[in-house]
């Protein structure tokens, strides 16, 4: 009886320890992990692939930048296999993926739009805050920005104009400086500027501040009310509009002005969901991903932000004391 008694018990002690554990072992995430994201983050976004693979060695985090649009169209139109999609506004995913590819989409971090040059750029002793839109009109002078079919700076560089028009009370502003951007100086991706820049081939382009921090370019600074970077001057924003590309081929649609916000969602059916829930997790945390944004010049939003209560109850469960409901 007593060894019927004592093995008894080894079972249970076994079985306990099988259930507890293993699952320490179970929890830790591996495999690849796939995010596409805007390019307006690939250097912060490097620096959290560091920091989240030195916590998770079992994950490979393979990350593909590109333009917004670009990225939720591959999922949308190419069906590439995708975990994360990120996007440098938020709406992109509402618009693109939502409800077809994606549940939900928190807004996780702000930006602004500042004109970019270096001291190679012709007029650099000269353009500031108050002349920088006749400096872009000038015959010897070339800049440019990024598609705005593909990437939202390219869109958020046309509203700037456009506002700049309205607030500085010129009209045919706007009209005046486009026609001095050939179409050969619109890029698929912000980031491909840089390289422009730094190399002479452009003088002033269109950049989120961030980037401009990130690569230590030389920027001009705009005023809140056009530089899309304060939510308290959506209403007036919101009077610039850009048509792009809509959801399916041959459609489009309008882009109002908004600030600039941040989005991330996982994507339905992910190859690899628990590597990328634990991604999140780090990635919205105030000591994880939304430090490494600050340090690199991008505001995070502490907490992140999702549109209804509906959707934070549709996060994974661990992620939802990381987010507050907030239009």
């Amino acid at each position: 009886m007593k060894k019927l008694l004592k093995l008894t018990c080894l079972l249970i002690v076994f079985a306990f320890a099988a259930m507890v554990a293993p699952s320490s072992t179970l929890a830790e995430p591996s495999g690849k992990l796939v995010i596409f994201h805007a390019g307006s983050l690939s250097v912060p976004f490097e620096a959290m692939e560091k920091e989240f693979e030195a916590k998770y060695p079992k994950v490979d985090v393979l990350r593909e930048a590109g333009g917004s649009q670009a990225c939720a169209r591959k999922i949308s139109e190419l069906k590439k296999p995708c975990d994360l999609m990120v996007s440098a506004d938020f709406k992109v995913i509402d618009k693109l993926l939502i409800p077809a590819y994606a549940n939900w989409n928190v807004r996780f971090a702000t930006n602004q739009l500042v004109l970019c040059y270096t001291d190679k750029s012709k007029h650099a002793n000269l353009i500031n805050d108050k002349n920088w839109y006749d400096i872009l009109q000038r015959k010897d002078v070339v800049w440019g920005h990024s598609d705005p079919n593909l990437d939202p700076c390219g869109y958020r560089s046309l509203m700037v104009l456009q506002l700049a028009e309205k607030y500085y009370k010129k009209p045919g502003l706007y009209n005046a400086v486009i026609a001095n951007r050939p179409k050969e100086n619109i890029r698929p991706k912000s980031v491909e500027l840089i390289s422009l820049l730094q190399s002479g081939n452009m003088d002033y382009a269109w950049e989120y501040r961030s980037v401009a921090v990130q690569h230590k370019l030389r920027y001009i600074s705009l005023p809140d009310d056009i530089n899309l970077g304060n939510y308290k001057y959506d209403d007036f924003y919101s009077q610039a509009v850009v048509k792009v590309t809509g959801k399916e081929p041959g459609t489009f649609m309008d882009i109002k002005g908004d600030s600039c916000t941040y989005g991330i969602t996982l994507v339905q059916n992910p190859p690899n969901e628990e590597a990328a829930v634990a991604f999140l997790e780090y990635l919205l945390d105030p000591k994880g991903g939304l430090k490494v944004l600050d340090d690199m010049g991008q505001p995070p939003f502490v907490p992140c932000r999702v549109s209804t209560p509906e959707m934070k109850k549709a996060l994974p469960v661990k992620l939802q004391d990381k987010v507050e409901v907030k239009n």
